[in-house]
């Protein structure tokens, strides 16, 4: 068998095995929150894209959610204005809101949507403003305070949580074969905007779609237990038990919460893959093997 027939025959192959997925997913929802070093990487981001474009083309509905951390930093640096962060949520200013506005809403997005397109995609972007379509609320910090030994309140500014998700826009985009690409930005019914944690959007988003799938990509390998292996098949029991013990901790707890309220809220599954794999997506979605953590209900 020449070099060129073997290549053909190993693309077969991959098909094949892929097929069981394809016909399985088909028709369904999944919501993929991205960001981390999948944004950073020219090749990551290509392969994002066709991945995201693949998915639609064999009849599965993506919806994305980005990130921008990172990408918001720099352009506060460059115009002098400091970062500070609280329990690892950024304290928005009204100043900082309106550079993260400029960032999620305009640079990101766009970015995204434009990468989408020239793969040969139909992608719209939008943030929670638009059609009013994320409400949200100011979100209340609280930590103890052992000088009055008493709970104080803390102020974070245009930081807020999810109240409601009017499905109405996301439904007519996909309805219309449109791939919509969301910024983590919500008003609240006085027409304030707030800053919403990408993960929480994310997860909010495919409760209320009622998505197949919740894919949150990360920079790690998934879900490790204190040796640092893997963890995946789990169900909401395990991770629930993996929190008492502390083997789920810090940064990773809200990451969690989101896929733990995913998946009790009529989400099939939740995935938490590597974002630094190449086409993770694809790897977890349509093989057996996976590249993350994969959460279902116990139920």
């Amino acid at each position: 068998m020449t070099l060129q027939v073997q290549k053909a025959a190993d693309i077969a192959r991959v098909l094949t095995e892929a097929l069981p997925y394809l016909q399985q997913f088909a028709g369904k929802t999944v919501v993929i929150k991205y960001g981390g070093n999948a944004m950073e990487s020219e090749e990551l981001k290509n392969g994002f894209a066709r991945d995201v474009v693949l998915m639609k083309a064999v009849g599965i509905n993506p919806v994305i959610v980005h990130g921008g951390g990172p990408q918001i930093g720099e352009l506060l640096a460059k115009l002098g204005i400091e970062s500070r962060f609280v329990d690892g949520m950024r304290v928005t200013d009204s100043a900082t809101m309106d550079v993260v506005q400029m960032v999620l809403g305009g640079l990101v997005n766009k970015d995204i949507v434009s990468l989408i397109n020239s793969n040969g995609g139909r992608a719209i972007g939008l943030t929670g403003k638009d059609g009013n379509f994320i409400t949200a609320h100011k979100l209340r910090v609280t930590r103890d305070n052992p000088e009055v030994q008493a709970r104080e309140i803390i102020d974070i500014g245009h930081v807020g949580e999810v109240d409601e998700i009017d499905t109405g826009v996301l439904d007519m985009l996909l309805n219309d074969q449109f791939i919509p690409v969301i910024a983590p930005i919500g008003v609240d019914r006085e027409g304030a905007s707030y800053n919403i944690n990408a993960d929480l959007v994310a997860g909010k988003v495919a409760e209320v779609l009622k998505a197949e799938k919740l894919v949150l990509l990360t920079n790690i390998a998934g879900l490790q237990d204190k040796e640092g292996n893997v963890l995946t098949g789990l169900s909401t029991e395990d991770v629930d038990g993996l929190i008492a013990d502390g083997t789920i901790y810090g940064g990773m707890l809200p990451k969690i919460r989101c896929a733990l309220s995913a998946v009790k809220n009529d989400v099939t599954s939740a995935h938490i893959i590597d974002g630094r794999v190449p086409h993770a997506v694809l790897l977890e979605m349509f093989t057996s093997e996976g590249v993350g953590t994969l959460i279902t209900d116990s139920a």
